[in-house]
């Protein structure tokens, strides 16, 4: 780090500041591809602009350096207001604007282009995060997942993990696109089976903008109950080859981008962490060890296709530490209880495009694998194979083609296709469970090929001379996993969505649909006696339907104020037969889940209300506050409702940047988390020997389930952010403080075995229960972390 600093250092000392950042690309319309000339394009909240040429093209040159929205207009198309983008002197910028006809002249009101973009298709439930926000996000770090928990109705968790909790429902209820291709892992360490983990895969240093959605999902994007992210990179640099190094809080990355002949342009990155490093000096008790990796190709054959290939994946390996000599009680209860885990990903896809006079058609290509192992001994002692309690490898392999269509009939927007799914999956687990009724000796070698299709179409209208937008979808998806689930109308997805215009600044939004969404593969492989347990006891799709609508006030056009009220009704969640809990509650630790016999039996529901003001300013101040009451409940194995574990309750999250003078920046973010229910330990079964060494740990009381609550959660970030913009070189620098006043979470007490003075553990009862202590368990530390990014 030393030397580092030391470096760029020199380098700033003999280079020059200048104003002399330019920014060029594309207008042009959004049906054909079409360039548009005549077009203004103006930096927002400046007087500096330009018009582009016949072809569509422009250039302004002259800008001050940072993050910048571009404002384009043309008569007879829908003004925009551009996603953010930053420029700096160090590399000329591209950005390409797509601009949509109008279809009627709105004659009564006015309506001026917004920073906050609705659809036609999801006119409320829907977020834009734009660049600025992804790479200033206090107590983030530039990790996307962590931004996301800003935003209203997303709940945070005190752990160091990035589960993404979306209005109540479960951490397996979100999907994820990458340009178009659909990603299943975006987080490191994933949870097999839900969504989350430490960290997350994707750089932001590809990233242009996301939108997240919390509901309302298009029809073309299948498989979610909660949430849709879409994310969107940028293009590699068309004029000269760059590159980019960054030191972060857990890893170093580099990145490289330029063009490839004319029409082609490239761009790549790779991160490797150094945390294995950090927790061995401070004596922690696991070690992990990540890289990953992302790229983009895009290539325009002509000025009617182009052609990108895109490509994300991982490499995690989870090691424990027991070169500790003298470990505490909980340092002994973590490698006691955490295998040692292997784990790697990837997802490669080409996404083609072809334009035509009256809209365009899209084919996505991909393929998609996760390789996951994890290996534990009794204590560690792997000298006898009788030692061992788990031995687990598991792979998932999806090849994916899906064709969509968007075309315009008069003032109509149709958008219809088809996607088609081949699945690989793969599983040898040997494991001997423990449960009320005594042990179950789980061995079994799974390899299941499921095919997977749906067809899906949606028609959007503006009417009442563009007062009213009427968004009609239509989604049916099947595979043959087995009879009921072959059957593509039993899994029939409809939603409505309207928008009315009240007045200029206010609009009333509403939405309801019904979502399917495929168990895990972990619980359609899962076998006892050779057989597919799973598929004897007709595991079904899970289905939600959503109930939304909202008011949205936006008095400035980087002003907004919003209100909505969400129900979804949950059926045919898989239930645990052993344990019975619903896999609802499920998914925020490592590990597995749905690797057992389930049934679909299990119903619930979530319901509150979210409200958010959000003020863009980026060259200001950016402001978001979100308050969000839910409540999230589930039926337990006597159909009596009950508390889901992500039933909150209240979710307050406070984010604020303000740009200083000299490109100076500083942000805070403030959260607040009601208390989550908890399970008490079953203690009977956790004293058992045989049990307890099953199990590497206690177990929970599944007849008690949520019974317990912990105490709220809230936690201060703090983030201060310097740039130099030079003429060869931008260098960046920022000091992030999570946890700054280091509030102590309540975590669940941990249960350790006692032992003698010779390390012997203490038992009763003949020698057939150990001796249980209690160890109070907090979590909290104020963290400091200093990152440094320079572009060449």
């Amino acid at each position: 780090m030393r030397s580092i600093l030391l470096l760029v250092f020199m380098v700033l000392a003999h280079s020059a500041w200048a104003q002399r950042a330019t920014i060029h690309g594309r207008v042009y319309d959004s049906d054909n591809n079409k360039g548009l000339p005549f077009v203004n394009v103006v930096v927002s909240g400046t007087t500096i602009g330009t018009i582009t040429g016949e072809d569509g093209a422009y250039h302004i040159a002259g800008l001050k350096p940072g993050f910048i929205r571009l404002e384009v207009s043309f008569i007879g198309y829908e003004s925009v207001v551009s996603p953010e983008i930053e420029v700096s002197n160090s590399k000329p910028t591209y950005l390409d604007i797509e601009l949509e006809k109008k279809r009627t002249e709105l004659q009564e009101v006015t309506v001026s282009a917004s920073l906050f973009r609705k659809t036609e298709e999801s006119p409320l439930s829907l977020k834009n995060i734009g660049i600025s926000e992804i790479e200033n996000s206090p107590g983030a770090n530039r990790d996307i997942s962590k931004v996301i928990q800003s935003f209203p109705g997303v709940q945070s968790t005190a752990a160091f993990r990035n589960d993404i909790i979306i209005r109540g429902g479960g951490p397996s209820e979100s999907r994820f696109f990458l340009d178009g291709v659909e990603v299943p892992n975006i987080n490191h360490f994933a949870t097999q089976g839900a969504s989350g983990g430490p960290v997350g895969i994707i750089n932001a240093d590809l990233l242009r903008e996301v939108n997240y959605f919390s509901g309302a999902f298009p029809a073309n994007r299948g498989n979610a109950l909660s949430g849709v992210f879409e994310f969107f990179q940028v293009d590699g640099n068309s004029e000269k080859f760059r590159a980019q190094a960054s030191v972060g809080a857990s890893e170093v990355s580099a990145t490289i981008d330029g063009p490839i002949g004319e029409n082609t342009t490239y761009i790549f990155s790779a991160r490797r962490s150094y945390l294995q490093l950090l927790f061995s000096a401070l004596e922690l008790p696991f070690l992990p060890t990540f890289n990953d990796f992302q790229f983009k190709l895009k290539t325009r054959l002509d000025s009617k296709n182009e052609l990108s290939f895109i490509g994300l994946g991982a490499i995690d390996q989870f090691d424990l530490n027991l070169d500790i000599e003298d470990p505490d009680e909980q340092q002994r209860y973590i490698l006691a209880s955490l295998p040692e885990n292997e784990q790697w990903s990837y997802t490669v896809g080409a996404v083609y495009k072809h334009f035509r006079d009256d809209g365009y058609e899209t084919i996505v290509l991909s393929r998609s694998h996760l390789n996951n192992s994890a290996v534990k001994f009794l204590d560690n002692d792997d000298s006898s194979l009788e030692n061992k309690t788990l031995d687990y490898l598991s792979e998932e392999i999806e090849n994916k083609l899906r064709f969509e269509n968007v075309s315009r009939l008069g003032a109509v927007k149709l958008n219809f296709g088809a996607n088609l799914d081949w699945v690989t999956y793969t599983n040898s687990t040997q494991q001997r469970r423990y449960y009320p009724d005594g042990f179950l000796n789980v061995d079994y070698d799974t390899d299941l090929n499921l095919l997977k299709w749906g067809v899906f179409g949606q028609a959007s209208n503006k009417i009442w001379n563009e007062r009213l937008t009427l968004s009609v979808g239509i989604r049916m998806d099947a595979n043959n996993y087995s009879s009921s689930m072959k059957s593509p109308f039993n899994q029939i997805s409809p939603r409505v969505s309207a928008s009315y215009l009240l007045a200029p600044e206010w609009s009333l939004n509403f939405n309801t649909g019904r979502y399917f969404q495929l168990p895990p593969y972990t619980a359609l492989g899962y076998k006892q006696d050779g057989e597919l347990i799973n598929k004897s006891n007709d595991l079904k799709y899970i289905r939600a339907d959503h109930f939304i609508g909202g008011v949205e006030y936006r008095p400035e056009s980087n002003v907004l104020f919003s209100v909505e009220g969400f129900l979804k009704m949950y059926d045919d969640y898989p239930f645990s037969v052993k344990d019975s809990v619903s896999l609802a509650n499920l998914g925020a630790d490592y590990g597995v889940i749905g690797n057992e016999e389930v049934r679909s039996v299990s119903k619930g529901r979530a319901y509150g209300l979210e409200f958010q003001s959000r003020i863009a300013s980026v060259n200001r101040f950016n402001l978001n506050l979100s308050y969000t009451w839910v409540r999230s409940e589930f039926d337990d194995k006597e159909g009596n409702s009950i508390v889901s574990s992500w039933d909150s309750r209240h979710l307050v999250v406070f984010t604020g940047t303000k740009k200083l003078k000299r490109d100076w920046r500083v942000g805070a973010r403030w959260r607040f988390v009601g208390g989550l229910p908890y399970t008490p330990y079953d203690m009977n079964r956790s004293t058992l020997v045989e049990a307890w060494n099953s199990n590497n740990g206690p177990f929970l009381d599944t007849d008690r389930w949520n019974t317990k609550r912990f105490d709220s959660f809230h936690q201060l970030d703090m983030r201060i952010d310097k740039a130099y913009y030079l003429n060869k070189l931008t260098a960046k620098f920022y000091i992030d403080i999570q946890n700054l006043y280091n509030f102590q979470n309540q975590d669940q007490d941990i249960l350790v075995r006692a032992q003698d003075a010779d390390g012997q553990f203490l038992t009763t009862d003949e020698g057939t229960r150990y001796v249980l202590d209690r160890v109070e368990n907090t979590s909290g530390t104020i963290l400091p972390t200093i990152g440094i990014i320079l572009e060449f």
